[in-house]
């Protein structure tokens, strides 16, 4: 454990205080093993929630649904006890113990949630919450900077995801990830499925940390190491991998589908492997091995067929029972010893023997040694990639991935146990760790061991979540092992065990070598390209807002007007240009005489813009803009709205006295309140681009004149007001009642601006007294 800043506060937790918040995922995985004991076939849960957005609350119970809940609760419970062990005495345990219910609770409604929007608002709390658990040593800047890196990489995809669901939305009819199972088949020739797939695998991508977002789950490892083992053997990185498999049931036979999936997981498992050699710290090593994982477990969705299915959820539950206790190995190793790197540790079973057998048992699986359940998955995926065709890249990036695999589960558990580095600097007083930390990992290995032995005794788990993926009436591929089986595998395995050996003997060179070529090659990978957009935006804040937040209101004015006629021209060209059709009304309905007080209104409005255009000083464009309001207000009243004018004539007095009265107080105070002067050169580009605006405005009027009256609104408030609201003025009703959210949210929004500006006015009259003091 890392030392406890000082600043920090809280008391530490008691022992059954501990135990009572062990008992959340202890009852959850109790209620998951009870939901399997019963489950035949999946069944959902709904209820009627936003219904004007057709977002109902639907929750799918499925097996691939509950074999994730297996792993959320499961590994989740060892990560409580470990957590317990790991930061005892530590002051903000009880934060950490909150932070990991939550987003076990945003797990669980991310793979219970059957609604695409449902799981996008599940999908970003993990990513906040994950934020919160990386930087939970907030006074660490790395912890800091690695929590923001993530944050910002799975928040952008996150709304990729959202831009994709939605569109699919749109294209489908449905939200509804069963449902979108069985409609997506029939839609592959749309020319923009393809684009709104994209958007769905890009958040996945950055979810799951697939090339080439895949540098952020390495810097995670800041935070505390039972995060780490919950995030990246059971969790979140899992998610985007979870969603592609959700998707996999409707787009399996899918050209683009398959290629994309093959080609991204192959460079994400052969390039993460290879990353893995240029590190020294024990958990970063371990997580780039993740980040291989999750490619290859991508590269097997993108596999068509039973086997593939077969083959993903096996290598799910196989990568948690090794990774997460792998993960408690380098937390029990810093914990017992103070450092990671592996350069300074060795023959650390003498001094921490229960973290070396965990390490071993753990590692034996990593490795795909026969009698584990890493020896099991392997044989799956050998043979889901052997009855279907694969990309050359795919056989390259699996043959680098098990090699290089061998050789981290050779590190992790024979290098820094049995082997001296030569210069033997681990500390004298490395010591093995309190029970709680040895015991959670050695269960969990010990479980992935014996299910090794016995996969017969999850097959029917693993092909019910198989099921979820590939929803085939039966499924035929099993898991199982037998004599058959290692027969068959025994040259593969043999083969892989010795390269891996190779590996390992030669980590040390490979590492240099590696270095070289790196130090060679052009920095363009996503780490460098993150950094790179990260430096530069303040720089493009600052220049951005030096050009449009000047200060000077006229400007403000013009951006304003200018971004109107330019949207609203833009629409109508665009109509226009596709032949929709923009039907003007007749002249004759145009040329009607208006009655005398319209046309006194009209020329009030026009004398008041004209004016507004020629005016100088500050006061005399005040009066002038007046004009045009009183013109308005007169407009309204001839026209059959006397309370709307009545409104305007008093809110445009209030305003131009207000206005005046500041205006006056500012020249007598002496400050020098208007500094831009209405410049000579600005005044043909704003005549401009107010002859555009008019015109804009004009023929926009002119179109909705042209249609016809919709009186639906009207003829409801008239039925409404009274009988629903009590009131015979329909204005008010609206205003008062139908609206009430909306002028309780402008006048909030008011009264808010007054007390924003209340200290700038204090601050105003400070400069101003100081300088009368001063002169």
């Amino acid at each position: 454990m890392a030392t406890v800043d000082s600043r920090l506060y809280g008391s530490p937790l008691s022992a059954p205080e501990k135990w009572l918040w062990c008992m959340f995922p202890l009852c959850g995985l109790a209620v998951v093993l009870w939901l399997w004991s019963g489950y035949e076939s999946a069944y959902t849960l709904s209820y009627s929630w936003f219904t004007a957005i057709d977002l109902p609350l639907v929750l799918r119970v499925d097996g691939l649904a509950l074999l994730m809940l297996s792993l959320i609760y499961g590994v989740g419970l060892a990560v409580f006890v470990y957590a317990g062990a790991y930061l005892d005495g530590h002051p903000q345990l009880r934060r950490l113990y909150v932070l990991l219910t939550a987003f076990a609770l945003a797990m669980t409604g991310c793979v219970l949630a059957d609604h695409l929007l449902l799981l996008f608002v599940f999908w970003e709390l993990t990513s906040v919450l994950s934020f919160l658990l990386v930087s939970f040593d907030g006074f660490n800047k790395q912890a800091r900077q690695s929590a923001r890196q993530a944050m910002l990489v799975t928040g952008a995809g996150g709304l990729c995801l959202l831009g994709g669901g939605l569109w699919l939305w749109q294209l489908a009819g449905t939200a509804r990830l069963s449902e979108l199972a069985e409609v997506l088949p029939t839609m592959l020739d749309m020319p923009l499925l393809k684009w709104a797939v994209l958007l769905v695998m890009l958040g996945a991508f950055t979810k799951s940390a697939q090339f080439p977002f895949q540098f952020w789950l390495p810097n995670a490892m800041s935070a505390p190491t039972p995060v780490s083992a919950y995030l990246h053997s059971a969790t979140m990185v899992k998610l985007g991998v979870y969603l592609l498999a959700r998707f996999d049931a409707g787009l399996d036979s899918w050209t683009f589908w398959q290629f994309s999936l093959e080609a991204i997981g192959s460079l994400t498992a052969g390039w993460g492997m290879m990353l893995a050699l240029r590190e020294r710290d024990l958990k970063r090593i371990l997580a780039w091995s993740t980040v291989a994982t999750l490619g290859t477990m991508v590269v097997m969705i993108g596999l068509p067929g039973t086997y593939a299915a077969l083959g993903v959820v096996t290598l799910l539950v196989a990568h948690a029972l090794y990774k997460a206790p792998l993960f408690f190995v380098a937390g029990n190793v810093d914990h017992g010893s103070g450092t990671r790197v592996i350069d300074r540790l060795g023959k650390l079973q003498r001094k921490m023997p229960w973290t070396a057998l965990v390490a071993m048992l753990a590692g034996l699986s990593m490795a795909g040694v026969p009698l584990s359940l890493g020896f099991v998955a392997k044989d799956v995926l050998g043979t889901a990639k052997a009855v279907q065709d694969t990309l050359f890249l795919t056989v390259a990036a699996n043959t680098v991935f098990s090699a290089i695999a061998v050789a981290v589960a050779g590190v992790a558990a024979v290098r820094i146990f049995w082997q001296h580095p030569g210069e033997n600097v681990t500390p004298a007083t490395a010591h093995e760790v309190a029970w709680p930390m040895r015991i959670a990992p050695l269960v969990i290995a010990l479980l992935g061991l014996l299910l090794g032995m016995f996969p017969q005794w999850i097959t029917s788990h693993l092909q019910a979540a198989a099921q979820a993926i590939q929803p085939l009436d039966t499924v035929f591929a099993s898991v199982r092992f037998d004599a058959e089986v290692l027969r068959s595998a025994a040259g593969t395995v043999v083969m892989t065990l010795l390269l891996g050996a190779a590996v390992f003997y030669g980590w040390d060179r490979l590492h240099n070598g590696f270095e070289r070529v790196l130090h060679w090659l052009p920095n363009w990978g996503g780490a460098a390209v993150y950094q790179r957009i990260v430096v530069r935006i303040p720089r493009w804040s600052a220049a951005v807002t030096r050009r449009l937040q000047h200060g000077a209101l006229s400007d403000y004015t013009l951006w304003l007007v200018g971004f109107t006629t330019l949207a609203l021209g833009t629409a109508l060209l665009w109509t226009a240009w596709y032949g929709r059709g923009l039907v003007l009304p007749s002249w004759s309905s145009l040329l009607v005489q208006p009655d005398a007080g319209v046309a006194a209104a009209v020329a009030l409005l026009t004398c008041g813009a004209v004016l507004t255009m020629v005016a100088s000083r500050p006061v005399l464009l005040l009066l002038a803009s007046g004009l045009v309001g009183y013109g308005s207000a007169l407009l309204f009243l001839f026209l059959g709205a006397p309370d709307v004018a009545l409104t305007q004539f008093v809110v445009e007095t209030i305003l131009v006295i207000v206005m005046v009265s500041i205006l006056m107080l500012l020249q007598r105070s002496g400050v020098d309140y208007y500094h831009e002067r209405r410049r000579a050169e600005k005044r043909p580009l704003t005549l401009l681009l107010a002859l555009c605006f008019a015109s804009v405005m004009t023929l926009a009027l002119l179109l909705m004149l042209a249609l016809p009256f919709d009186t639906q609104l009207s003829d409801f408030f008239a039925e409404q007001s009274y009988t629903a609201a009590h009131g015979l003025n329909v204005v008010n009703v609206i205003l008062v009642d139908f609206r009430a959210m909306d002028t309780f949210g402008e006048v909030s929004v008011l009264l808010l601006s007054l007390l924003a500006a209340w200290p700038l006015l204090a601050g105003l009259r400070a400069r101003v007294q100081a300088r009368q003091e001063a002169n």
